[in-house]
Parts: structure tokens; C-alpha cells; sequence
């Protein structure tokens, strides 16, 4: 049996898309390999019955390289990965599922959330759940916080909104929701995940969370990335690939919507169309992107649901 130990020092949301290619691997060649992971969230893998905690291994970074032609072919994230466990590996492989896979124990299910906890009095009451802030390397993820709030005050009555996301992210708070912004573990916000009704958000951890359970998630893609690149089955993705002069033929993959001045290169990835008039600048891709589009989706997905 051949021990792989597979290191990536990328987001937590790169961990959870990951976690296809390991599944794929075990699926294509059961009991031929030992595998463990060295991430950034290593709480994404607790109880992955392929994953072993500890072993003696040389560690290997694993590699999307595929992300190079997204523009050009219909890759995937997933198949990405993929492609490059199936370098290591020096066999074939093919993504064998078409969502990240995460496990939750029983136990855990019967958990209550952290909603019923401290804000319902343990009654349970669906909710979505909202991710407003981007990373400041990738700020061309920025929907304009005004339209978050428009979608939230539009379906009031009919959504209960949870907002969450890292502290060290920057995120501007809604009015309206329940706030647990910088208040959930790794492993917590697995849990809400799989409580949730749905996501909304752009391409970024919370997606991924959202199609390992196999929950709606309105993606706010814009033209930055390519569209087959982030898009699962079970998820509404807007984009403006084709729609724009930056983004005509593919995604842009910029950094920044405007410079921060902190010295990072990103500073030289800059949005082509920023549009400054925001609470924080917004790429014109996403800009475009209407509340409304968004509102009317969640009442086809609500209608559906009753």
C-alpha cells in the first residue's frame, strides 16, 4: 500500500475542494493507498475514513496547474486537483464525484447549532447563510455590500439570514441578521453548512461548504473566474463572462479592485472597470450583478421548498 501525505497551504475553501480528489483517488483504486493531508483547516477532515492522521511520509504539494487553461478548456476546481494527484500518483485518475466530500458523525448531526443555541432558545428555525466579506489578495470577489443589504430587506419574513465570516477578513455588517461574523470554528461553520438551507456569497469557502452538503448556493461569480471552473450542480452561479470588454472571452482572474498599498504585487492585478461609489469598491462584473436577480431566485427556491 503506497502512503501519500498531500500538503497544500492554500485557503481553507482550496482544503474543501481537495477533499474530490481524495475521494476520487479512493474510489478509482480502493485499498491501494494511504492517504494524509497537511492543510491549512485541518478540521475539513475530521472522520474522512481516507484520511490518516499520522504517518511517516515525504510530504508533497499538491497542484492545480489545470487552473491555467481554465479559460480555454471546461476545467473544474475539482478536476484540477485531480489532474494533479494524478501526477503525483504517476497513474490515471478521473474525478469520480461531482462535489467536495466532507463527514459529519451522527453525533454530530444531533448537535444543536449555534442558532438554536444562542439566539432561537433552542428552537430550530431555517436559516441561509451569508458571506459579504472577500479576502483583501482577492477583492474582485466584492458584491457591493448595498446590494447584500437589498436582498436581506427584500426577503425579510420570508429568510432568516446568518452572516459569517473570518476576522481576519474584512467584513461590513448587515442590518437585519443574525451575526456570527468571526464567532465560528472551522468545524462549527461545517455544521451550519450542513443545517443551512442555503448560501449566498461569491466563489470562496462558504460555496464549497454549501455543495459538499449539496445545498442551494447563489454564486456571485462576475467575470474573474472562469464559469465551469467554480460551478456545481445544485448551485445558481451569476456571471458576466462574455458580457463585458474585460471579460469577453474569459475570466480576467484579477487581484484587486483598487491598490491597498501594503506592498503585496496584487497591487499590479487591477480591475479594469472598478466602480468607486460603493461602501467598498466593487468590480463593474460584479456591480451588474442586480439584487432583484438574486431575490428572484431565492423566491423560486423558497416557493419550491414549501
Amino acid at each position: 500500500m503506497r502512503k501519500l501525505l498531500l500538503k497544500s497551504v492554500l485557503s481553507p475553501g482550496d482544503a474543501v475542494v481537495m477533499t474530490a480528489a481524495i475521494e476520487s483517488l479512493h474510489r478509482t483504486y480502493p485499498g491501494e493507498f494511504q492517504t494524509g493531508v497537511s492543510t491549512s483547516a485541518m478540521e475539513i477532515w475530521d472522520n474522512n475514513p481516507h484520511v490518516i492522521s499520522s504517518f511517516d511520509s515525504e510530504e508533497i504539494e499538491l497542484q492545480y496547474n489545470l487552473i491555467h487553461q481554465s479559460n480555454q478548456w471546461a476545467n473544474s476546481f475539482m478536476q484540477a486537483y485531480v489532474e494533479g494527484l494524478s501526477r503525483v500518483i504517476q497513474r490515471p485518475l478521473q474525478l469520480a464525484t461531482n462535489r467536495p466530500h466532507l463527514y459529519v458523525t451522527d453525533e454530530e448531526k444531533g448537535w444543536v447549532d449555534q442558532i438554536q443555541q444562542y439566539f432561537t432558545h433552542n428552537r430550530k428555525v431555517p436559516f441561509w447563510i451569508i458571506n459579504t466579506g472577500v479576502k483583501k489578495d482577492y477583492t474582485t470577489k466584492q458584491w457591493p455590500v448595498e446590494h447584500y443589504q437589498k436582498v436581506v430587506d427584500q426577503t425579510a419574513g420570508m429568510i432568516q439570514w446568518v452572516q459569517i465570516g473570518a476576522n481576519e477578513h474584512e467584513h461590513f455588517p448587515l442590518a437585519g441578521v443574525i451575526h456570527l461574523e468571526g464567532k465560528t470554528s472551522h468545524r462549527e461553520l461545517i455544521r451550519l453548512a450542513y443545517h443551512c438551507k442555503g448560501g449566498l456569497g461569491p466563489s470562496t469557502y462558504l460555496q464549497h461548504l454549501c455543495a459538499a452538503f449539496e445545498k442551494p448556493y447563489i454564486c456571485l461569480l462576475g467575470g474573474r473566474e472562469s464559469v465551469t471552473w467554480v460551478t456545481y450542480p445544485k448551485q445558481i452561479t451569476f456571471h458576466t463572462i462574455g458580457q463585458l470588454s474585460c471579460c469577453k472571452d474569459g475570466g480576467c482572474w484579477k487581484s484587486r479592485v483598487v491598490p491597498l498599498g501594503d506592498g503585496d504585487s496584487k497591487d499590479q492585478s487591477l480591475c479594469d472597470k472598478p466602480i468607486l461609489g460603493y461602501i467598498k469598491p466593487s468590480p463593474k462584473c460584479m456591480a451588474i450583478i442586480k439584487p432583484e436577480e438574486v431575490v428572484t431566485i431565492l423566491n423560486r427556491i423558497h416557493c419550491e421548498s414549501l
